[in-house]
């Protein structure tokens, strides 16, 4: 299955993620198929700058994000359409 998610970059105690496409058995910071965007969550506001046409296109041929992904899609202020459960558990959390 493939799945978007982040990727951890930058040094020790001072994270910042690319947003990636990857299979779902390769490691966190392993081989990853594309490169789709990026977050800084240490910037107020933190910095999210994702490539919306690419994740539209993972999404449509069946990529599933991740939990942190999603949450990251929402504050960018991209909306996308998942499945309702899938919505329905992070809300809850």
């Amino acid at each position: 299955m493939v799945r978007i998610r982040l990727r951890r970059q930058g040094a020790k105690k001072q994270p910042m993620y690319r947003v990636v496409v990857a299979d779902s058995r390769s490691p966190r910071n392993g081989r990853f198929i594309e490169n789709i965007g990026f977050y800084n969550p240490r910037t107020e506001p933190a910095t999210v700058n994702i490539k919306e046409d690419r994740l539209r296109y993972w999404l449509s041929v069946g990529a599933q994000p991740s939990e942190s992904v999603l949450r990251v899609i929402r504050a960018a202020g991209i909306s996308i359409e998942t499945e309702p459960a899938a919505e329905a558990e992070i809300e809850a959390a």
